[in-house]
């Protein structure tokens, strides 16, 4: 996981998305941005609200910074794509915490 990662992660556990379902979310976004790829936030916003994330609201460098995780993976022509593409990236959950 690259330290671009580790930042959005952060971010959007700032933004009140869980861990567990960060790579849902982001795999979300992709392929909003999949539809748009010039899309502003608040358009994306409004794309995630559709996609079922209501209680979540990125803000401009949240998502300018998604984009350039999207870049650094080589994302650059974004292709639908499931979960797993990004799930790879995070640490194994201890559930014994």
């Amino acid at each position: 996981m690259t330290s671009i990662d580790k930042i959005l992660i952060s971010r959007l556990e700032k933004h009140g998305v869980e861990t567990s379902l960060i790579p849902g979310f982001i795999r979300s976004l992709a392929n909003a941005l999949l539809i748009n790829p010039c899309m502003t936030h608040c358009q994306a916003n409004k794309r995630l609200k559709y996609l079922g994330w209501y209680d979540i609201e990125l803000d401009y460098h949240t998502l300018l910074l998604a984009r350039l995780c999207f870049e650094a993976k080589g994302l650059n022509s974004l292709e639908y794509r499931s979960a797993p593409w990004y799930v790879k990236s995070f640490p194994p959950i201890d559930h014994s915490l």
